[in-house]
């Protein structure tokens, strides 16, 4: 007889299609606009010397060139705004970070104050265009207003960046817009790493003064256009826009993603929030009897259970080839990407909620969490 266990955990796994069933992708569209406007890109910058030389290159080799550049060297310790002179950056030294200000929207706010041009592209440090990436970022824009976010397609090198596996899912997956009801379903807000938009919207809608305080700043910024009445688009960045998180080491992956992760799930939907838990419960489930059908031998359990693990293995290999190389042998060993994120996700809330302060960029942020 099959286990009812085996019956609920194949119907969390099933819930996997429904929260990450499409992702949009970046395309070139003909538009006339295109080469009018006057692309203003804005990026903050601290400590970033390394990644900021990918991303500056990056941008000088796109066939659509934009109007300035500007680097905001929030305080760096390291040669950061000698790289961005060197390129040819307008370089802005930010100024001390005001009380209630946390230092990405802040850097960000200050350059947009600088900014001359009609649209704004907020990019992190650690991200860099593609081929015709800032041509489909500009075209996908003039098509469709308001606010357009990218999150990154994630470009690993290391064995350890893959832990990011499930983190990276769920980021996207929580922004409640890539099940097949599609755009039908307002988005929670905007993915941070690259967000572009008018100049006008932008301080209608108030920018990045509307996040000051917020470890996440895109989720505020995105539900504050939404709140105006501008329309809020999310989509992947395969093929556009790539970035490499936390290069630095295993320690790096940890503080970067525990410093947001549990205001990130208090921001999602309840419904979206509960088909993830139970799609990762599901998964350590999976794992757990798994192993506990080998210990004792029962082989009837063990074809059932391993079953269910190999549909897992191939919906997270299927997920993950949109969003990063990962490879398949990530996917293969998801246990341990998946009990990774339980473990930091954990941290995130014990730090945010609890503690209420988190540690990034050499700063200790307030969060000022409550559960």
């Amino acid at each position: 007889m099959v286990p009812t266990k085996l019956y609920v955990l194949f119907l969390f796994w099933i819930l996997g299609f429904i929260f990450f069933w499409k992702i949009p992708f970046l395309k070139r569209v003909k538009c006339p606009n295109e080469t009018l406007c006057k692309l203003s890109i804005i990026i903050p910058a601290r400590n970033e010397e390394r990644t900021l030389v990918h991303l500056l290159s990056s941008i000088s080799q796109q066939t659509l060139k934009p109007y300035e550049v500007i680097v905001v060297d929030d305080q760096s310790e390291d040669a950061t705004a000698e790289v961005a002179r060197k390129a040819g950056c307008m370089v802005v030294t930010s100024m001390d970070l005001p009380e209630g200000w946390t230092g990405k929207p802040w850097a960000c706010w200050q350059g947009a104050h600088k900014a001359t041009g009609d649209l704004l592209l907020f990019l992190d440090a650690d991200t860099f265009l593609e081929r015709e990436g800032l041509a489909k970022l500009v075209s996908t824009y003039l098509e469709k207003g308001g606010l357009l976010s990218v999150q990154p397609f994630h470009k690993m090198e290391r064995r350890y960046e893959r832990l990011s596996a499930i983190f990276n899912i769920i980021t996207m997956a929580g922004m409640n817009v890539f099940t097949p009801l599609g755009t039908k379903l307002k988005p929670m807000g905007a993915f941070g790493p690259c967000m572009i938009c008018s100049r006008e919207d932008y301080f209608v809608v108030g920018g990045h003064e509307k996040a000051r305080g917020e470890v996440l700043e895109s989720l505020a910024i995105g539900k504050e256009f939404l709140k105006m009445n501008r329309e809020v688009h999310c989509y992947g960045g395969k093929e556009a826009i790539s970035f490499r998180m936390y290069p630095d080491g295993l320690w790096t992956l940890v503080e970067g993603f525990s410093k947001g992760f549990g205001t990130g799930a208090k921001a999602v939907s309840l419904g979206s929030l509960l088909m993830i838990v139970a799609w990762v419960f599901g998964g350590v489930g999976v794992t757990r009897q798994l192993i506990q059908s080998v210990i004792l031998g029962n082989m009837t359990d063990f074809v059932g259970w391993f079953m269910l693990d190999v549909l897992y293995i191939f919906q997270i290999h299927w997920m993950l080839l949109r969003i990063g190389n990962f490879g398949f042998s990530t996917a293969l060993l998801f246990p341990i990407p998946l009990l990774f994120f339980v473990m930091v996700f954990i941290t995130s809330i014990l730090r945010i909620f609890l503690i209420r302060k988190v540690r990034w960029k050499g700063r200790e942020v307030k969060t000022g969490g409550t559960l």
